[in-house]
C-alpha cells in the first residue's frame, strides 16, 4: 500500500499456464486525476489453469481513500480496514483510517467467462504524476491462485514481468482547464483537490463548488475557516482562473424576503473561533465563470487574508443540487 512512481505506463498480465499465454487483466480505466472520485474496473479474463475463479482480493495503495466496493451477486463481500500512512480530509472530517483492501469471495466465474469486480474510492494527496499498484489476487478453489503484485523497476516494462499488478496512473488536471486542477502552491507544495488548505494559524476545509447549467455564468462556493491563533484575522477577497472575479456575499431575511449582498469588506475571523460559509448565509460567488463548473471537477482558488496572506486551494465542484447560492434571490 505505497505511492509507487512508475516509468512505463503499460498496464497488463501475461501468465503461461500450460504453455498457452492467457490474456492480460486490467483496469478498465488506467488513469485518474487527482483529487476525483475514481472508479476501479478490475477486468477479471480469465480462472486459474482453467478452473474458475472463487475470489478475488485487491489491496487499496495509499492514495485511494474512503473507498466502497460494488456488490456482485453470488458473492460475499469482505471489507478490511485499516489504517492510512497519511490523513486525508473527508468534507471537512480529517479521517486517517479506512478500507484497505477488499474481498469477493464464494463466487464462481468459469474460465471461459470475463467479469469485472468494482470499487469506488478517491485520489487524493498526490502532486506529481503518480502510478498506483493495486497487488491482487485470484483463487480458484482451494488449490488454484494467480497473484499479480509485480511492480516494474524504473525504466523497466511491466509486459516484461511474470504477474504485474494492475495500475492506475494519477494525472495532475490539465492546465488547459480553468476549472479542472492545475492547483496553486502552499510553501511549495501543490494544493490537494479536496478543497483543504493552511497558512499561519488558519486552517480552511470542506472548500466546494456547486455544479452549474450548461450556460450559467454564476456559480457559488462554500468553506469552512477555523482561526487557530490569538489574533483576529479576515477573509478579504478571493481568486479564481476559472471566473472574472470571485465576491463575497452574504444571504439575510428581511421583510420575509431573502436577499444576497457583496460584502466588500470581506469576512471577519475572530481567533479561536470557526466561520462556516454555506448554502443560504455567507459564500462565494464566482462571476463571469468561463467553463460551467461540472460535478467531479475541481477549480484552482486563492484565498486573501488580512494578515495570513494568500494561500491556494482546489475546491472539488459537486452536485447542482441543494443550497441556495447561485441565484434567485434579490441583492441589496
Amino acid at each position: 500500500m505505497t505511492k509507487t512512481r512508475i516509468a512505463s505506463l503499460s498496464l497488463g498480465l501475461t501468465l503461461a499456464a500450460s504453455g498457452i499465454a492467457h490474456a492480460h487483466a486490467t483496469f478498465e480505466n488506467d488513469t485518474a486525476r487527482v483529487g476525483t472520485t475514481f472508479k476501479a474496473v478490475l477486468q477479471v479474463p480469465h480462472g486459474c489453469d482453467g478452473k474458475p475463479t472463487t475470489e478475488v482480493q485487491i489491496k487499496l495503495p495509499e492514495g485511494f481513500v474512503f473507498a466502497k466496493p460494488q456488490p456482485k451477486p453470488g458473492w460475499e463481500l469482505e471489507v478490511i480496514k485499516g489504517d492510512y500512512k497519511e490523513t486525508y480530509d473527508n468534507h471537512g472530517e480529517k479521517v486517517s483510517s479506512g478500507p484497505v483492501e477488499i474481498r469477493w469471495k464464494g463466487g464462481s466465474l468459469p474460465d471461459e467467462y470475463y467479469d469485472t469486480f468494482v470499487v469506488r474510492g478517491k485520489v487524493s494527496g498526490f502532486d506529481t504524476e503518480t502510478v498506483l499498484a493495486f497487488p491482487t489476487t485470484q483463487l480458484c478453489g482451494t488449490d488454484g491462485k494467480v497473484v499479480w503484485d509485480q511492480v516494474p523497476a524504473e525504466g523497466q516494462n511491466a509486459h516484461d514481468l511474470k504477474s504485474p499488478a494492475p495500475t492506475v496512473t494519477v494525472t495532475m488536471a490539465d492546465a488547459a482547464d480553468p476549472h479542472a486542477g492545475h492547483g496553486g502552491h502552499m510553501g511549495g507544495h501543490m494544493a490537494a483537490a479536496d478543497g483543504s488548505a493552511k497558512i499561519g494559524d488558519l486552517d480552511i476545509s470542506d472548500g466546494s463548488l456547486k455544479a452549474m447549467l450548461p450556460g450559467a455564468k454564476v456559480g457559488g462556493g462554500f468553506l469552512t475557516i477555523k482561526n487557530g491563533g490569538a489574533s483576529e484575522d479576515r477573509l478579504v477577497a478571493v481568486e479564481s482562473p476559472a471566473a472574472a472575479r470571485v465576491e463575497i456575499h452574504e444571504m439575510k431575511m428581511e421583510n420575509d424576503v431573502m436577499k444576497m449582498r457583496k460584502l466588500d469588506d470581506g469576512v471577519a475571523l475572530p481567533a479561536g473561533e470557526t466561520v462556516q460559509l454555506k448554502a443560504g448565509g455567507l459564500h462565494l460567488m464566482f462571476m463571469d465563470v468561463k467553463t460551467p463548473f461540472k460535478e467531479g471537477d475541481a477549480v484552482p482558488v486563492t484565498l486573501v487574508f488580512e494578515k495570513a496572506g494568500k494561500v491556494d486551494a482546489m475546491f472539488p465542484v459537486g452536485s447542482a443540487k441543494g443550497g441556495e447560492a447561485a441565484g434567485g434571490h434579490k441583492h441589496q
